[in-house]
Protein backbone atom coordinates (compact mmCIF):
# COMPACT_ATOMS: atom_id res chain seq x y z
CA UNK A 1 0.00 0.00 0.00
CA UNK A 2 2.88 2.39 0.77
CA UNK A 3 4.35 1.92 -2.72
CA UNK A 4 0.99 2.82 -4.25
CA UNK A 5 0.94 6.11 -2.30
CA UNK A 6 4.46 6.95 -3.45
CA UNK A 7 3.60 6.16 -7.06
CA UNK A 8 0.46 8.29 -6.79
CA UNK A 9 2.41 11.22 -5.35
CA UNK A 10 5.03 10.95 -8.09
CA UNK A 11 2.31 11.02 -10.75
CA UNK A 12 0.77 14.10 -9.13
CA UNK A 13 4.15 15.84 -9.08
CA UNK A 14 4.73 14.98 -12.75
CA UNK A 15 1.29 16.36 -13.68
CA UNK A 16 1.96 19.56 -11.72
CA UNK A 17 5.38 19.97 -13.33
CA UNK A 18 3.81 19.57 -16.75
CA UNK A 19 1.28 22.32 -15.98
CA UNK A 20 4.03 24.59 -14.64
CA UNK A 21 6.13 24.03 -17.78
CA UNK A 22 3.17 24.92 -20.00
CA UNK A 23 2.45 28.05 -17.96
CA UNK A 24 6.10 29.11 -18.25
CA UNK A 25 6.08 28.44 -22.00
CA UNK A 26 2.96 30.61 -22.34
CA UNK A 27 4.46 33.44 -20.27
CA UNK A 28 7.56 33.60 -22.46
CA UNK A 29 5.92 32.91 -25.83
CA UNK A 30 6.03 35.35 -28.71
CA UNK A 31 2.39 34.50 -29.43
CA UNK A 32 1.39 35.88 -26.01
CA UNK A 33 3.41 39.07 -26.50
CA UNK A 34 2.00 39.70 -29.98
CA UNK A 35 -1.55 38.95 -28.76
CA UNK A 36 -1.21 41.47 -25.93
CA UNK A 37 0.27 44.04 -28.32
CA UNK A 38 -2.68 43.63 -30.71
CA UNK A 39 -5.20 43.88 -27.87
CA UNK A 40 -3.39 46.96 -26.52
CA UNK A 41 -3.40 48.61 -29.95
CA UNK A 42 -7.11 47.90 -30.51
CA UNK A 43 -8.10 49.05 -27.04
CA UNK A 44 -6.05 52.25 -27.25
CA UNK A 45 -7.37 53.02 -30.74
CA UNK A 46 -10.97 52.77 -29.51
CA UNK A 47 -10.13 54.75 -26.38
CA UNK A 48 -8.32 57.53 -28.26
CA UNK A 49 -11.07 57.66 -30.89
CA UNK A 50 -13.71 57.90 -28.15
CA UNK A 51 -12.00 60.79 -26.35
CA UNK A 52 -11.34 62.63 -29.62
CA UNK A 53 -7.55 62.34 -29.92
CA UNK A 54 -6.19 63.35 -33.33
CA UNK A 55 -4.92 60.41 -35.39
CA UNK A 56 -5.94 57.67 -32.93
CA UNK A 57 -4.59 54.94 -35.23
CA UNK A 58 -1.08 56.41 -35.14
CA UNK A 59 -1.17 57.53 -31.49
CA UNK A 60 -2.19 54.01 -30.44
CA UNK A 61 1.20 52.80 -31.61
CA UNK A 62 2.93 54.60 -28.71
CA UNK A 63 1.58 52.42 -25.86
CA UNK A 64 1.79 49.33 -28.07
CA UNK A 65 5.47 49.88 -28.84
CA UNK A 66 6.03 50.77 -25.19
CA UNK A 67 4.67 47.37 -24.20
CA UNK A 68 6.76 45.55 -26.81
CA UNK A 69 9.89 47.45 -25.81
CA UNK A 70 9.34 46.61 -22.15
CA UNK A 71 8.98 42.90 -22.92
CA UNK A 72 12.21 42.92 -24.91
CA UNK A 73 14.24 44.74 -22.25
CA UNK A 74 12.86 42.95 -19.20
CA UNK A 75 14.84 39.82 -20.09
CA UNK A 76 18.07 41.81 -20.03
CA UNK A 77 17.11 43.55 -16.79
CA UNK A 78 16.12 40.20 -15.24
CA UNK A 79 19.50 38.67 -16.15
CA UNK A 80 21.34 41.62 -14.58
CA UNK A 81 19.22 41.31 -11.43
CA UNK A 82 19.85 37.55 -11.22
CA UNK A 83 23.61 38.10 -11.59
CA UNK A 84 23.62 40.72 -8.83
CA UNK A 85 21.55 38.47 -6.57
CA UNK A 86 23.69 35.41 -7.19
CA UNK A 87 26.94 37.38 -6.64
CA UNK A 88 25.61 38.68 -3.35
CA UNK A 89 24.84 35.17 -2.08
CA UNK A 90 28.34 33.82 -2.61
Amino acid sequence: MENQNIISEIEQIKARNSRVELDKAWETSSFRKVSIAIITYLFMTVFFYTIGVDKPYINSLVPTFGYLLSTMTLGVIKNIWIKIQSDGRK
